[in-house]
């Protein structure tokens, strides 16, 4: 209901912030016992007899409102309201979804589900009604930009939900209201085919990655967000160069695990990438997916954050197969040296490795630069293009395992060494670029 009054800013207009205002006021002076308060506080709330949740809540919403109303008396516009309205209730409905389901199981995807579809579903109906009072458009033209604005603010919420506490919607409201503002500064070209398909495909994936293991409900979701962003921002192609990544390095990570786990190279958390993982693989392609649908808004050239976007994913690619499949062989060898190391000593390769992240990056390179006649490839150049994907994701592979055995242990983790693997990858992708 707190929430709700989001959808009323632009007919309160500067008096927007007011009413979030008086509900923190009234929970935090007047709610102190009682039945309400046993409905509306949140863990802690109860030892410090305040509901400083919902209070929190209130003056975030109010922030937002004061950032979404006022400058306009100055003739600017900072915040959009749709991203004000879409972000507050993707929260709220969001919570109150995954509420409801936990009464009756206690799956963890499912009560995900849950937050995300109420989430949904309800930042959806705020961004309508705000276009209904502002009389801006809301037809089949707008409509599907509108389901992807409102199912990206419900699946951010639900990410940020996953590494915060609960206590800390106040923190998600904002965080989400400001990324859905920059998602609809892009003015991605969003159908409804595309918007169905994608958010069907991307949540059936995400549900086997975590399913079988590949991805605890963190990295599922940062997967889901970053495969949406792909399709909806870059096109197809790029929906399935990064999926490939996805698909084939969850399942190399459970390959054999029991077998890795003995030999102590198997990847963490049972083979299930965090979000942690996810992005230190994945920032770089992702920015460059953001770039690329900025480059036009920005007068920049596209296609080198085509060949950033490939270089990148193919690094991953090959880095993760290289790692997962040569684990596997006894024999590896320092890349400084060449000398003989301990299976999981860090910057160790062996040849079965570099050939499966050859093998990698291969794919990777396919997939980025032949499309026609399905889709638009991510790189344009056909075969040449595609070669300089594959020196990349091969020279990226190569760069991690130097960092690897150079700078990798106490204060440098693996997570670190992958990003920069991924954007060296990924620069060497562009240099070849403006040879191609």
């Amino acid at each position: 209901m707190v929430a709700a009054l989001a959808a009323l800013a632009p007919t309160l207009g500067d008096a927007a912030a007011v009413p979030f205002f008086a509900v923190a006021g009234a929970a935090f002076f007047g709610v102190r016992d009682g039945e309400l308060f046993e409905t509306l506080a949140l863990p802690g709330d109860r030892e410090e007899e305040r509901l400083y949740g919902l209070v929190s809540f209130a003056l975030a919403g109010a922030g937002l409102a004061l950032f979404a109303s006022l400058p306009r008396a100055f003739g600017r516009v900072p915040l959009p309201y749709e991203a004000f309205a879409a972000a507050t209730l993707a929260v709220a409905a969001g919570r109150l979804g995954r509420t409801l389901l936990s009464r009756e199981t206690s799956d963890e995807f499912t009560l995900v589900a849950g937050y995300v579809a109420a989430g949904t579903a309800a930042a959806l109906a705020g961004q309508v009604a705000v276009r209904l009072q502002t009389g801006a458009p809301v037809d089949g033209a707008t409509v599907p930009l509108l389901t992807f604005l409102a199912a990206a603010a419900a699946l951010t919420a639900a990410l940020v939900r996953s590494l915060v506490f609960s206590r800390d919607a106040h923190i998600t409201s904002v965080l989400v209201a400001f990324a859905t503002w920059g998602f609809l500064a892009l003015e991605p070209t969003v159908g409804a085919p595309l918007i169905a398909v994608g958010l069907a495909v991307t949540g059936a994936l995400g549900y086997v990655s975590f399913a079988i293991g590949t991805a605890s409900v963190a990295g599922m979701l940062t997967g889901v967000v970053s495969a949406l962003l792909a399709v909806v921002l870059g096109g197809v192609g790029w929906f399935l160069t990064l999926m490939s990544f996805y698909a084939i390095g969850g399942l190399a990570s459970k390959y054999r695990f029991d077998e890795k786990a003995e030999r102590g190279v198997a990847q963490e958390n049972e083979g299930a990438r965090g979000t942690g993982n996810v992005l230190a693989n994945s920032a770089v392609a992702l920015a460059a997916v953001v770039g690329y649908a900025a480059a036009p808004h920005l007068a920049l050239p596209a296609a080198p954050l085509g060949f950033l976007f490939a270089g990148a994913t193919a690094t991953a690619m090959a880095d993760t197969l290289s790692s997962e499949i040569g684990g596997l062989f006894d024999g590896p060898r320092l890349v400084t040296t060449l000398r003989r190391v301990e299976p999981g000593t860090d910057g160790a390769i062996t040849w079965q490795g570099e050939l499966a992240g050859l093998v990698g990056a291969l794919l990777v390179g396919a997939l980025a630069a032949v499309g026609a006649p399905l889709f638009d490839p991510v790189v344009s150049g056909g075969v040449a293009a595609g070669g300089a994907v594959v020196a990349a994701g091969v020279a990226g592979m190569t760069v991690d395992s130097l960092l690897g055995a150079l700078i990798e242990g106490d204060r440098v983790g693996n997570q670190a060494v992958n990003f920069l693997a991924t954007l060296a990858g990924g620069a060497v992708a562009v240099a070849l670029w403006a040879v191609v």
